[in-house]
């Protein structure tokens, strides 16, 4: 009678989250793990464990580097007891290797001893995927490598994602890296022909044959590139397929890349929405009877809270219609809400407080903010312990993914469209800031004063 492989997971969460700033920043000079970016109620990492979990792994090897991602991480995870999984780090003396993907991933299969499957995935994107069916096509082409993939049109694609050839056998011909919409239709002129075309981009998680992996990875041109910066999809898939190892693809539902704020804001509005199927799995069930509204979390502490106002609870003000909580809204333990606000397709982390009158639309709130009387806020970021010290006369309004760091503080009037404002900053109602600007210091403030 045949056995079950076992799969394990390989979880790769020694980057820096440089393109995440301010979501990955504590303050201007500390920067957190990308494993530990707030996401719906838990860290994302967590998510990554529940949702590999569901689908039968139970053994993790996470690649860690430096002393304060390992302990960041360390710290949250264990060694998975609280999880139900098994938790082993890599160590400290590989971390002068971890310097590329696939380099910190070749070296520690070593040091771990890896000889079957495993799922290789980063720790800033999320996945809705099938492990048994992605399995299934790893098996049936004999693939050293398999990639997730994703299924893109060719205008999400250009000058944004990579680009997978493929052959009739399934397995990966080559790659183009971020293509121009004309490059595409010369590589593929099949998409001007059929307005729904669709074309496979590298999703970032792979199905790996240890074994033999660890074997080519003592290959003397391989040895001698994974001691240097050795990366998944930009170095070590390319050179696999240029050499003939079989490298094929699987197309999964969906992915949400986390690695900067637009992204992350349409990711938490996905989810919330219930786009992604195994987080309505491992996510508590909407609030019953809010179907009318759309679906909406809203925590039992949340509802019995009062505003320091007109000392009425949530519960109140919503059965009298003086708070719309509209539909893909979660709101956290503890949260307080004035009257007169308006929260949809939002997400509130424990401890806010958001005052009377003000819109939130597209955004995310973290823990213990405040967001003061009448802002106006829609596909924003505000981290943590934010707070926007807006007024009734004088509203702050923060739109097209603006992003307001842990602890920062807004001035009344400030009104900014796609400005990004660091950590602990005290930041007065500045005008005429360009979008993309990031105010990183009280130099940068002092610039535009």
């Amino acid at each position: 009678m045949s056995t079950k492989r076992e799969i394990v997971g390989i979880i790769l969460a020694g980057g820096r989250g440089e393109r995440a700033k301010p979501i990955t920043l504590e303050s201007a000079d500390y920067i957190r793990s990308k494993a530990l970016i707030p996401f719906v109620g838990r860290r994302l990492v967590e998510w990554v464990l529940q949702a590999c979990r569901e689908q039968g792994i139970r053994r993790f090897y996470v690649v860690t580097h430096g002393l304060e991602n390992r302990n960041q991480i360390k710290l949250l995870l264990g060694h998975g007891e609280r999880h139900g999984v098994q938790i082993t780090y890599s160590r400290s003396r590989y971390d002068r290797y971890n310097v590329g993907s696939a380099g910190a991933t070749l070296h520690n299969l070593e040091q771990w001893d890896l000889q079957g499957p495993a799922l290789v995935l980063p720790v800033d994107s999320l996945f809705d995927f099938d492990l048994s069916e992605m399995e299934r096509t790893h098996d049936e082409r004999g693939a050293l490598v398999t990639i997730a993939s994703v299924a893109r049109t060719p205008t999400e694609i250009a000058h944004k994602y990579g680009v997978m050839r493929t052959g009739e056998t399934g397995l990966v011909r080559g790659f183009v890296e971020k293509p121009a919409e004309t490059e595409l239709s010369e590589l593929f002129p099949h998409i001007d022909r059929d307005p729904y075309a669709v074309l496979p981009t590298n999703a970032g998680m792979y199905l790996v044959d240890c074994g033999r992996l660890r074997l080519l990875a003592r290959e003397p041109e391989l040895f001698r590139r994974s001691h240097q910066r050795l990366d998944w999809g930009s170095d070590l898939l390319p050179w696999l397929v240029e050499q003939g190892h079989p490298v094929a693809t699987h197309t999964i539902g969906r992915l949400g890349d986390l690695g900067n704020v637009p992204d992350y804001l349409d990711t938490v509005r996905l989810v919330l929405n219930g786009a992604y199927e195994q987080m309505n799995r491992l996510m508590d069930p909407p609030d019953s009877g809010a179907a009318a509204t759309g679906r909406r979390w809203i925590h039992e502490s949340s509802l019995r809270t009062k505003d320091d106002v007109t000392g009425t609870t949530l519960a109140q003000k919503i059965e009298e219609g003086s708070v719309v909580i509209g539909a893909g809204v979660r709101i956290g333990q503890d949260v307080e809400i004035g009257r007169g606000v308006r929260l949809e397709h939002a997400d509130v982390g424990d401890g806010a407080e958001i005052r009377e009158g003000t819109t939130l639309v597209r955004s995310t709130v973290g823990e213990s903010a405040v967001i003061g009387r009448w802002a106006d806020i829609s596909d924003s970021y505000i981290g943590p312990m934010a707070e926007l010290r807006s007024e009734r006369d004088r509203p702050i309004r923060l739109e097209r993914h603006s992003a307001v760091g842990d602890g920062a503080v807004l001035w009344p009037g400030a009104r900014y469209c796609g400005v990004t404002v660091y950590p602990r900053l005290r930041v007065p109602a500045l005008s005429g800031l360009p979008a993309r600007t990031e105010l990183r210091s009280a130099e940068d403030i002092l610039r535009w004063m």
